[in-house]
């Protein structure tokens, strides 16, 4: 908690000052990866380099240490993870992912949020957050606003309570009644979530009419309500900055400029020999879109932004951005309707910078 403390306190003086971690490491002799994991909080400074970063900040230690802690930054001692189950989540590769990410940065944007695990795990201050899936960004929204987050605890308690496979199929048919699109958000989160962890596997499915249509996972007892997760996930959300929308991808990094960072987690390309899971929402996600995607990257490259990309290992998408940086990891496939289809798989993690 104090490393972070600090980190945060240090990286804002930095900033304030209009000083890079590259400039800051000249002037106090501390190299820059150095700088980069104290403002991260992953290591605990000698008194000696406290003075040295209080010299050549020209600030006294008393004043090096008169701070208030970040809002949101307060939260990443919580350890947010997300609280749905989604096919793609990132949980698995997160530290992959960080290693790869640029030391700093304005505001984060994530425009195919899925689950969110590499969201909840960075906490940032500033974010843009959205998914195609409205129905999942209806279950975010609900989190930051008081009146609808209590009320979606009293709903998930409800579902809990009542499960069974009669009241799993009646919840899970909701959504073909004529008057769902006017039911409460609280109400559309709850039962988001409840479904997530009542039905088989995890797996969001809806088919051609985007109706969901996962069978149920046959489970005795459902636990929905994560009472310390969820508190957390409200009160990071209640101190960030945090805007939720869903739309387009291309819409929701309209406002993304210079010095900000994007990372695009899409339903990936699939392998030409394998029938790949994409069906997020009754829209599919095909080759023209992942064209579209590589254009919407370079536009935002040109302008200065960070952008980072994360997708299958395929020839395709090799050569949409041959021009950029192409690191390749391993990732295991965590849900999958066959066992035959859940393993190890080559992922690529595309970066401008």
């Amino acid at each position: 908690m104090i490393l972070t403390e600090f980190g945060v306190r240090l990286k804002d003086v930095r900033q304030s000052q209009g000083i890079s971690q590259s400039k800051l490491s000249m002037m106090s002799g501390i190299s820059r990866g150095q700088i980069s994991r104290i403002e991260n909080g992953q290591i605990n400074p000698t008194l000696d380099t406290i003075f040295k970063l209080s010299d050549a900040l020209e600030l006294s230690l008393s004043k090096l240490f008169d701070y208030k802690m970040s809002k949101a930054s307060a939260y990443k001692q919580y350890k947010l993870r997300p609280f749905v189950k989604w096919a793609g989540g990132k949980t698995q590769i997160l530290d992959k992912i960080k290693e790869l990410m640029p030391n700093e940065y304005n505001t984060y944007y994530e425009p195919f949020l899925g689950g969110g695990a590499l969201f909840f795990n960075l906490a940032p201050d500033n974010a843009v957050i959205n998914d195609y899936n409205e129905e999942l960004m209806i279950a975010f929204d609900a989190f930051k606003k008081k009146e609808d987050y209590y009320k979606l605890i009293e709903v998930l308690k409800e579902f809990e309570v009542n499960h069974s496979e009669k009241n799993y199929y009646k919840v899970r048919e909701m959504d073909r009644t004529s008057d769902f699109k006017t039911l409460p958000n609280h109400v559309k989160a709850a039962r988001l979530i409840y479904l997530n962890k009542a039905c088989f596997n995890g797996l969001y499915r809806v088919n051609s009419k985007g109706y969901f249509n996962v069978p149920s996972g046959k489970k005795e007892i459902v636990k929905a309500y994560d009472k310390e997760l969820f508190d957390n996930i409200h009160d990071y959300f209640v101190n960030a900055n945090v805007t939720i929308i869903s739309g387009d991808f291309e819409n929701a990094v309209k406002t993304a400029k210079k010095g900000d960072f994007v990372y695009f987690d899409p339903p990936y390309d699939t392998f030409e020999e394998q029938n790949n899971f994409t069906t997020y929402t009754k829209d599919s996600f095909g080759k023209a879109e992942q064209v579209r995607l590589s254009k919407i990257y370079k536009k935002l490259s040109d302008k200065g932004v960070y952008v980072m990309l994360s997708n299958h290992n395929t020839g395709f998408i090799r050569d949409l951005y041959k021009d950029f940086n192409i690191n390749v990891i391993e990732a295991k496939r965590m849900i999958n309707s066959k066992a035959t289809g859940r393993g190890t798989v080559e992922e690529l993690i595309i970066t401008n910078y």
